[in-house]
Order: C-alpha cells, then structure tokens, then sequence
C-alpha cells in the first residue's frame, strides 16, 4: 500500500500565515460541533447503529487491517493482532450493547432538603459534544476503536489522530471510514509532522490521549489552555512480584505470554519482577524452556518485530549498558541476541541489573525482563513505593492475606492476580492509571460516563417548602431553621 500524505507539516509560508493542518482540525471541529448542536442527544438506536457500524468496518475489513498494521510493524504476529485488536473491539462493541439502555436511563436521586413535598433529582447522562482521541502505535486498532466504542455510547463525534508509526494504517482508515461514517460524526487524521501539536490545542469537549508520559505532559498542558477535561493512559514500570507460596513454573508461563505478546511493546506489560531470594536460576531455567518452545528462533512470524529504528536501537543500548555495569544477560532462545535488519531482539532475562541502569530507571517497552531476588516483601513495596505509582500490579499468591496486604499497600492503575495484563481485557472493569501513570477512566460504566456530562437536575414540586425561608425573615423562618438544624 502506498502512504500519501494527508498533510505537508513544511506547508506553512512565512509570508503567508496560513496553515493547513490547523485549518482542516479546525474545519472538522466546527463541521462536527454543528452537527452536535443540531442534534445533541441521539437516541439509543442511533448510538446502537453507531456501534453496529464500527463492529462493521472491523469486520468487513479485518484482513486489510491485519495486513496495515503489519506493514507498520515490519512484521506484526497474525495472531496477536487478531486476538489483541480485532477481537477486542468485536467483543467490546457486544459488551456494550447488552448495556447501554441501562447506563443511558436517568438515575433518581434522594431529595436532601426536608418537606420538599414532591421534589425529586435526577441524573441525565448526556453527550459532551465533540471528543478527541490521540492514540499510539502499539494497539493502534484497539486504542482508537475501543475510545470509540465508549465515545459513540455516549452520543458524541469524534476525531482520531493516528500515530506517525501507523501510516499504512492511518491511509487505510482515512479512506475507508467515510463510508460507514459522514465527517460530521468520525474523522481520522495522519500524523505527518506537527498534526499531534494543533490537534492537542483544539477545543475539544474532552481530549483521550494513550502514549507517553513525557508526551502526556505536553498534551494536558495543551489541553490546560482550554481547559479541556482529558483522560491520559500512559505507562510506567508494572512490577510482578512472585510470593513464596505460588508455584514458580507456573508463575513463568503466565508472565512470560505477557511480557513477550507485541515483543512487550504494551503499556500495562510486566515491566520486571520480583522474586525470593535464590530462586532467580530456576525462574531463568523454566524460561529457557517455556520461550525456546513457543519461539523456536528468533526469525519465528510469531514474534513481532520492534516498531522503528529508534526503538530497537534503544533497547539494544540498553541491554549493553546493563551488560557493561556487570548484569547477567540470559538469552532464551538460541540464535543471535538481535537482528537490525527485521528489528526483533531476542527475548532476554536481566539478573543483577545495576541500580542506575536504564533498564531500572525507564520503562522497557520490549522483550527484556529484569529479576530481582527480595529477602522480604517489605523490599519490593517499598520499592515500589519509592517510584512513581505504575499503571499495572501483577502480584502472584495463593495467600488471601498477603495478597489483600499487597493490595492495601502497593497502589496501582488497575492489577491482575496470579496472572499478567487480563484485568485491561475485562469489558465491566474501568482501565486507568494513577499518578504519573496517567488520569481517568474508560471501558465498562465508567467509560460511558467519562465521555458523558452526568448532569444534576432538581425537579421543583408544585408547592415548595423554601417559601418558609423567603425574606423578610420572621419567626417561622426562625422556628424552621431551628427545625432543620436542630
């Protein structure tokens, strides 16, 4: 598939202030603002048939979105990008489904005053209006689509900038979607040099952004001049800590599907993970087996390469300065440590990494793994502890009591027990990070509702108790008030 640009980010002439990324952003924000205040609450069969249609698109076009995501890869896993992304909207757009009359219905509330005589509260959820999205390149069908699943339920439009390292997908989209949608309720945008900077300074009624942190700084900073409500999914270093009690092979199996799906290029991925003291050979030995079977050599369709350059040359720097300050490097499959040609790295287990390596102090995002031995479980909390709160606590215990200790002290975006990343999967659980992992919500309810204005309405009886309190105050306001306050 050949990538023509949709925007020159070098078209701005500086005789001439014009600029045409800003002004198509614009252009369509205006366009869907419109539509918005011409029809401002769709009803359930409209959202529904919004839903239905982007269960649809990926559908009617899953081997051409397999096929675009690859080719930004360089080589993406079939099957990963089934399981991860196709299925993942497919599902979720059915989860939803199944829900939306029930999140859609007015809530009642209580009246909190005395001797309303009738009076009632109601909570309306209804649309924000327009919605931005600023999504990246590792999930980039899942990241964009679910955001839209939950942005549709709740009866907005939207707009949706693509990553630079999703260009095959990104055309894909911008070509194909105006047939299942009018640019008044969906537009895509390709990000080709300066688009993700005016995109993160329009007025949006509420702006999602998935990526960095660094990023996610700029972004809410953008935001902040509009004061533009934003959900931010960022990252950190998700720790698993293996207890004593649970059983190491099994421990190893589960983890090691996480870790190495997308070659690690996940956000709520195991970063690294703690173990008991000495048990670090047989942790690597079970590893050796478990990843040479299910990667049997590096150039295995399987395995997906590292998105660009830049990564794969970071993350190879980075097992060399690991390496160079005295770690031990555990290759787990045969063959050599990487291949810059198809940029895959082979998967590896750090033991020893020192404290100031980049592999401790920065999120990983491959398939590296660091083991670090504990003697208690007091090293690991306050390890973590000591660090910026992570997106994800992976925690392995068949002890109820150390694992609600764990969850009591050690606080997370979200966790999984006894497993490695599922809890992002699950349709009625809210995903979000705390801290520095990022801020707010969405997927399940909550999804629904951060894309929604949950709006407060007081319904006035036709006789209302409040005249007792109309001025000029006399006694039986006097006596009233006692009454309320006593």
């Amino acid at each position: 598939m050949n990538v023509t640009p949709l925007h020159s980010a070098t078209s701005v002439n500086p005789a001439n202030p014009v600029n045409p990324v800003r002004d198509e952003l614009e252009a369509t924000l205006k366009l869907q603002r419109a539509a918005y205040f011409a029809h401002p609450v769709p009803s359930l069969a409209e959202r529904k048939a919004d839903l239905l249609k982007l269960q649809a698109f990926i559908r009617d076009h899953r081997e051409a979105l397999v096929q675009a995501v690859n080719a930004d890869y360089g080589n993406r896993s079939r099957h990963e990008t089934l399981f991860t992304e196709i299925f993942t909207v497919i599902d979720g757009v059915d989860h939803v489904l199944k829900h939306l009359k029930k999140w859609m219905k007015p809530q009642r509330r209580g009246v909190d005053l005395r001797n309303f005589f009738g009076a009632s509260n109601r909570v309306i959820p209804q649309p924000l209006g327009v919605v931005g999205a600023i999504v990246p390149w590792n999930f980039p069908i899942n990241l964009s689509f679910t955001g839209l699943i939950y942005t549709f339920a709740a009866g907005n439009r939207a707009m949706v900038k693509m990553s630079e390292n999703s260009r095959h997908l990104a055309q894909f989209l911008i070509e194909k979607i105006p047939a299942y949608f009018p640019r008044d309720k969906l537009a895509f945008f390709d990000e080709t040099g300066g688009v993700g900077i005016e995109f993160s300074q329009l007025k949006f009624d509420h702006l999602l952004f998935t990526g960095s942190g660094q990023t996610g700084r700029a972004v809410m900073a953008a935001a902040a001049q509009n004061l533009c409500p934003v959900t931010l999914e960022m990252g950190g270093k998700s720790p698993a800590i293996i207890c004593a009690d649970y059983p190491l092979r099994k421990a190893a199996e589960r983890l090691l599907f996480v870790k190495l799906l997308n070659a690690g290029q996940i956000c709520t991925t195991v970063d690294h993970v703690y173990l008991p003291k000495g048990k670090s050979a047989e942790f690597v030995a079970a590893a050796k087996q478990i990843v040479s079977t299910r990667y049997p050599r590096l150039e295995s369709t399987d395995f997906t390469s590292i998105i660009d350059e830049r990564a794969f040359n970071r993350l190879t720097h980075a097992l060399e300065d690991a390496e160079a300050g005295g770690a031990t490097l555990v290759q787990l499959i045969p063959g050599k440590k990487w291949d810059a040609a198809s940029r895959k790295i082979a998967p590896h287990i750090v033991l020893n990494a020192p404290a100031g390596s980049v592999l401790l102090k920065r999120e990983i995002f491959g398939p590296i793994l660091p083991v670090i031995e504990y003697n208690s479980l007091e090293e690991p909390i306050q390890a973590i502890n000591n660090g910026p709160r992570p997106l994800a606590l992976y925690p392995f215990s068949n002890d109820k009591p150390t694992l609600q200790m764990l969850l009591d002290r050690v606080m997370s975006g979200g966790v999984s027990v006894n497993d490695g990343l599922f809890h992002v999967g699950q349709h009625d659980l809210p995903f979000g990070g705390v801290g520095e992992s990022g801020m707010g919500h969405y997927h399940g309810y909550e999804g629904f509702v951060t894309f929604s204005k949950m709006r407060p309405v007081f319904y006035q009886a036709s006789f209302s108790a409040v005249k007792f309190l109309w001025p000029p105050y006399g006694k039986f306001a006097t006596k009233y008030l006692n009454f309320l306050t006593k």
